[in-house]
């Protein structure tokens, strides 16, 4: 692998790292709404995070298969 290539591979595998984070803390986040907020808003809270997070686990493994398939061909 030459430097470029080096470099693109740290960006990828950076912003998958933190969308993978993100993901994790909002399925953490949506737990824990489920016992602190406040019962009006209780479920719209946890749907919202819950929404959130399954849109970034598309966007992710769809990153994530041509990632890989980008760092196969290099």
């Amino acid at each position: 692998m030459d430097e470029t290539t080096k470099e693109q591979f740290k960006w990828k595998f950076y912003r998958l790292a933190v969308q993978l984070n993100a993901i994790i803390l909002l399925v953490a986040l949506a737990v824990l709404a489920i016992f602190l907020v406040p019962d009006p808003y209780r479920l719209p809270a946890v749907a919202v995070m819950l929404a959130i997070a399954v849109v970034l686990s598309w966007n992710f493994v769809l990153k994530y298969r041509s990632t890989k398939a980008w760092l196969d061909e290099h």
